[in-house]
């Protein structure tokens, strides 16, 4: 599997010990502080590979996906956090970094190696900490599901970001958090070459997935998403991630 193309023989599958370790004191920590719920998460098997695609609207949407999955996932991360104590910290906890402004082959590698050795990558497709409706989505996940065939199983997050919360924002202790997975989205898995039209079409076909699964889990919890952030316009938020050049080739 890791000969086909794009081939992942070389790729790193980053180390998962340590959050594996520290998984049940983050629980712990999250769990006194906050009022963490946890909706359907049985929609992540036990064994084998699986993508998690969530919005993204808080500071805390990561630290409580990588705490309360069911299983070590993998989450993508902006490689800007990659830098000195914290940088370290991320990639022992095998986390993965992200150029998001350009062309990633090694994050893209990374991802694909921990899929094909049955493991669980996470994604926030729309790029960027915002309102979180999922009106856009990059075009990773999907690319990801053709390669491998990886279910995509929705997580839609709510309460990590208060109404006029700031990018940074954390909200008060006792604050409840809903974390509600949805039914997994299986594309078919296309072989070499995927062309770019293909790809784009998958992009769409899950965006319209997540959007309805972002419907029902408002319906579940009876929760509403925070709106924009403050001070800040659709376009400064996702500034650059539309201007990534693998648009201008024709397939994989």
């Amino acid at each position: 599997m890791h000969q086909d193309l794009p081939r992942t023989h070389d790729a790193v599958h980053p180390s998962h010990r340590l959050l594996r370790l520290l998984r049940p004191a983050a629980r712990a920590y999250f769990s006194r502080r906050y009022d963490v719920r946890v909706h359907g998460d049985e929609q992540i098997r036990r064994r084998g590979q699986h993508i998690v695609a969530a919005n993204h609207i808080g500071l805390l949407d990561g630290p409580l996906l990588a705490a309360f999955a069911p299983r070590p996932v993998h989450a993508l991360t902006k490689k800007e956090m990659f830098e000195g104590h914290t940088g370290r910290a991320l990639r022992a906890l095998g986390q993965i970094p992200l150029a998001r402004y350009e062309v990633d082959p090694s994050a893209i590698k990374d991802c694909l190696k921990v899929l094909r050795d049955g493991g669980v990558v996470a994604i926030f497709p729309e790029g960027a900490r915002g309102a979180g409706e999922l009106r856009r989505a990059h075009a990773g996940v999907a690319y990801l599901a053709l390669v491998t065939g990886a279910p995509v199983v929705p997580l839609a997050i709510f309460g990590t970001r208060e109404p006029g919360g700031h990018i940074d924002s954390v909200p008060p202790a006792g604050s409840r958090f809903d974390l509600v997975y949805g039914s997994p989205v299986y594309l078919e898995q296309q072989p070499w070459p995927r062309t770019q039209a293909q790809v784009r079409q998958a992009t769409e076909t899950l965006r319209n997935s997540l959007v309805q699964h972002l419907v029902e889990a408002k319906g579940i919890t009876g929760r509403s998403l925070p709106g924009p952030i403050p001070g800040f316009t659709e376009e400064q938020l996702f500034e650059g991630l539309d201007r990534n050049p693998s648009r201008k080739k024709s397939n994989d």
